[in-house]
C-alpha cells in the first residue's frame, strides 16, 4: 500500500505524460496521478483478488477495490488473456485491449551447472518453474508424481511470494526425488529449461503464464491444466489435462514418460509455434499504440 502510494505520488508530480500501472492492487492509488491530469494505463496480469494467499478478507477486498478503481479511472486497460477481457466486459461492461506477453527464441544450453549443482542430466527430470503459491497447482503435481512409475526426478524451481508456510508444507510431503531449487536466474535457469524432459504447469489460476511461453520457446514438451489462460496459449502444441484432476495429470505424465517419441514431437513443434504466435516486437508496437491513443 505504501509503495503504491509513493510511486503514484511521484508519478503524479513528475514530468510524465502517461503513467502505466501494473496489477490490480496498485490501482487503488490510480486516482492520484489522475488528479494531476496524467493519462493512466493499467495492465491487468490476472485477477489477483482470487489468489488463495489473500484469503476472503481485507487483502482480497483491497485488491478487488483496486480492480474497480482501474475500471473507473484508467484511460485504457490492457489484459493478457481473452478470459480476462470477457470478465471485464461481463462484470463491468468495460472494454479492454488484449495484448499478451511475448516470447523470444532461446539459445539451448548444455547441462553443465545443473549437473554440478543438482546432479541433473538432459531429459532426467520433470520441471515446474514459477512462484511457489497455492494457485499454481503444485499440490496436484506432487500427488501425481508420487504415483508415477519413473526414474525421472521432479524439479520445482521458484521462490515463495508471501507464502513461506505453504512452501514448507510442500517440502514436507515431497519425497527424496523432488528437488526444490529456490529462485534461480541466468545460466542456471536457462539450463533447467533447456534440458527438461517435460515442463508442467498445473495451475488453477493464471493471468498469462510467462513461464509457459518461456518453456515452449526453449522447445519443451509442456503439460498444462485446461484453464483458458493456458489452453488458449498452447492450442494443440501441448498436453492438456482437467484442472485439479490429479488422476488425469498422473496418467498424462505416465504416458509421456513411457513414450519419448511423443515428447520429441511436441518438443519439435513448440518453439517455432510460440515465437511466431507471441512476438515481443508486436507486443511493444501495440503497447506504444495504447500510449499514443490515450495521450491524444
Amino acid at each position: 500500500m505504501t509503495s503504491s502510494f509513493f510511486a503514484a505520488f511521484f508519478a503524479a508530480i513528475g514530468k510524465y505524460d502517461v503513467v502505466h500501472f501494473h496489477a490490480e492492487g496498485p490501482c487503488v492509488m490510480l486516482w492520484l496521478p489522475k488528479l494531476f491530469g496524467k493519462r493512466c494505463v493499467v495492465t491487468i496480469h490476472g485477477l489477483d483478488w482470487q489468489r488463495e494467499k489473500w484469503g476472503k478478507g481485507v487483502g482480497s477486498g483491497y485488491i478487488k477495490f483496486g480492480e474497480k478503481a482501474a475500471v473507473k479511472h484508467a484511460d485504457e486497460i490492457i489484459v493478457l488473456s481473452r478470459g480476462a477481457q470477457n470478465y471485464f466486459w461481463k462484470t463491468y461492461h468495460r472494454r479492454t485491449v488484449f495484448i499478451p506477453n511475448g516470447a523470444n527464441r532461446q539459445e539451448i544450453r548444455d547441462a553443465v551447472e545443473i549437473k554440478e549443482k543438482f546432479g541433473l542430466e538432459k531429459d532426467s527430470y520433470i520441471l515446474f518453474m514459477g512462484r511457489i503459491v497455492p494457485e499454481k497447482g503444485l499440490r496436484y503435481l506432487l500427488e501425481a508424481y508420487k504415483s508415477l512409475k519413473t526414474e525421472k526426478k521432479l524439479v520445482i524451481v521458484g521462490g515463495s511470494s508471501d507464502t513461506d508456510e505453504f512452501a514448507e508444507k510442500l517440502k514436507e510431503i515431497a519425497d527424496e526425488n523432488v528437488i526444490f531449487t529456490g529462485f534461480v536466474t541466468g545460466r542456471l535457469r536457462e539450463e533447467l529449461y533447456s534440458n527438461a524432459y517435460i515442463y508442467v504447469l498445473p495451475s488453477d489460476l493464471e493471468g498469462m503464464p510467462l513461464s509457459l511461453l518461456e518453456a515452449m520457446s526453449f522447445g519443451n514438451c509442456c503439460v498444462v491444466s485446461n484453464i483458458q489462460e493456458c489452453s488458449e496459449v498452447v492450442e494443440d502444441k501441448a498436453v492438456v489435462f482437467q484442472q485439479s484432476n490429479v488422476e488425469e495429470l498422473q496418467e498424462k505424465l505416465q504416458e509421456l514418460c513411457d513414450n519419448s517419441e511423443v515428447v520429441d514431437r511436441y518438443k519439435g513443434e513448440a518453439s517455432a509455434f510460440i515465437c511466431a504466435k507471441y512476438n515481443w516486437d508486436d507486443v511493444v508496437r501495440e503497447t506504444v499504440k495504447v500510449y499514443m491513443g490515450v495521450n491524444t
